[in-house]
């Protein structure tokens, strides 16, 4: 099932919260998109891996994914070992994406940044002829992504780059609320958490509207690229 971009995420909720609005914006324009989850999120201080998968579910389907996998690496202990490089190798070539996202390149969670060159390095080894791997009982062949960019997360990191998701705020909003048991709910009486006050939530939003300000557009997602980008024409570009 080849899929045009490929989003990766250490857990259940980082892409919604990381590039939400950028991936219903590219599948509103027809692309195809797959999430990975590497981890099921079991040591958040609210809801449970099951609950977890369940909004994850629930938020695929608000934005339109086309599938969507977790990888049930341990919550917290990401490693970049050959292990886990091979396991998202497997996805890359399954899903043969001509761009991934993947975490921010440094964060407030251990997870990830490591998650971020865990991802980058699969990627790149996902091209090389002489690594084999097979998925379901099948000889995958290789592929290398065009490009990795990196969503940003938790911490203010200067974008190289940004997306005009105006149109598509109140979808990322939704698909980020999709995670019940994570985010602010004035009737919850679950333990507050860093990611389940007022202000957090409010900062999805007033995050984006900034990035926006600085780049003439209303909402904007900010990313880092790991490689310097060609323009082809200055079609697309907002004067």
């Amino acid at each position: 099932m080849k899929v045009d971009i490929l989003a990766i995420g250490a857990h259940p909720d980082d892409v919604e919260l990381g590039c939400g609005g950028t991936l219903a914006k590219l599948i509103a324009e027809g692309k195809s998109v797959a999430v990975v989850d590497l981890t099921q999120g079991e040591l958040g201080t609210r809801g449970t891996n099951i609950t977890r998968a369940a909004e994850a579910a629930e938020a695929s389907k608000i934005l339109g994914i086309s599938a969507r996998e977790n990888l049930k690496f341990p919550d917290g202990f990401i490693l970049n070992t050959q292990e886990y490089q091979l396991e998202i190798v497997k996805k890359i070539r399954k899903y043969q994406p001509e761009i991934v996202f993947a975490n921010a390149i440094e964060d407030r969670h251990p997870d990830h940044a490591k998650a971020a060159k865990l991802v980058s390095d699969a990627c790149f080894l996902a091209g090389l002829v002489k690594i084999e791997t097979e998925s379901e009982g099948e000889k995958q062949t290789q592929w290398r992504p065009k490009h990795v960019f990196h969503y940003i997360q938790w911490k203010n990191i200067e974008p190289d780059f940004v997306v005009d998701i105006s149109a598509f705020m109140a979808k990322k909003i939704e698909a980020c609320l999709a995670y019940k048991t994570q985010f602010y709910d004035p009737k919850s009486t679950e333990p507050v958490t860093p990611i389940a006050t007022k202000d957090f939530l409010e900062s999805l939003t007033y995050r984006a509207q900034d990035l926006g300000r600085l780049s003439g557009v209303d909402f904007a997602e900010g990313f880092t690229t790991e490689k310097l980008l060609a323009f082809k024409n200055f079609d697309g570009i907002i004067l």
